[in-house]
């Protein structure tokens, strides 16, 4: 977008793109071998220890013999977008300004496909570095309707992810998200308003609100992720398409019956057009 070679200086460019120029010429420095090394391993202790929160994973780590203080596993774990999962006054930051929405599925039974859908992001390691991994569900069928990879928390690759799983399947009558900036966003929140689509948002301290994507995470990263060192974010994306293919085609699943989310996700929305 910025051309160093252009006539027009990167002043101008940067005026009339609405850039700051400290963010043109900034160029980013990336983490030392010692803190991926420590995110890598920050990221297993969490997937099977989620209550643990920094003090607890600083002991853990130097139980294991990483030398980290608190405030460093801290700040990995800000990184990495995770937190302890455990009752407390707050489990995700809205951004400032960003409007909260009630939780709508307190008490719901939820039997059809298309009736609730619901995100999460989590952190994927690879051989040199990490991104991030934004997945759309449906709540009925655990169906894998969209997914997306970013080596930022930003909103747009969550946004485009929501957007490919409304062209693909249509819209579900609830969307629930938990309280991230992403999902609070005006950017994000509007794609579902303008189709009238009810917004629901984790309660405070209620993670147990979005435990199917949870499970998910769990699932991904035990039957691919750590299985493999990628060693660039194209081989994160070939490695994560093959899993959600075999996922949703072939995975069966305890809690449907064995069935695989295919099969009760389309079942479903043949009865609905059958009904």
């Amino acid at each position: 977008m910025i051309d160093g070679q252009d006539e027009l200086p990167i002043k101008q460019q940067a005026k009339l793109l609405k850039l700051a120029r400290s963010s043109v010429y900034y160029q980013p420095v990336p983490l030392p071998a010692s803190d991926l090394k420590l995110m890598h391993r920050i990221d297993r202790l969490h997937l099977a220890h989620p209550f643990a929160g920094s003090r607890m994973l600083r002991d853990l780590l130097k139980g294991e013999g990483f030398k980290v203080g608190r405030c460093h596993v801290r700040t990995l774990m800000k990184r990495m977008g995770i937190e302890a999962l455990y009752r407390r006054p707050r489990t995700s930051k809205p951004g400032a300004g960003h409007r909260i929405y009630p939780y709508l599925l307190a008490n719901r039974q939820i039997d059809q496909a298309d009736q609730v859908w619901a995100t999460d992001i989590t952190y994927v390691p690879m051989a040199r570095g990490f991104v991030y991994l934004v997945a759309i569900m449906d709540w009925h069928s655990r169906r894998v309707l969209s997914w997306r990879l970013s080596n930022t928390l930003t909103t747009d690759f969550c946004v485009e992810a929501l957007e490919e799983a409304l062209r693909r399947y249509g819209h579900p009558q609830i969307f629930n998200t938990d309280q991230g900036s992403q999902f609070t966003s005006d950017e994000f929140t509007q794609v579902l308003k303008d189709r009238d689509i009810q917004i629901s948002m984790d309660g405070k301290g209620a993670w147990r609100d979005n435990v199917f994507v949870e499970r998910l995470w769990r699932s991904v990263k035990y039957e691919e992720i750590y299985l493999h060192a990628y060693e660039a974010m194209a081989d994160v994306r070939t490695g994560l398409r093959s899993y959600f293919d075999f996922y949703n085609r072939q995975r069966p699943h305890d809690g449907l019956n064995r069935q695989t989310p295919d099969q009760v996700y389309f079942d479903s929305k043949n009865e609905l057009r059958t009904a």
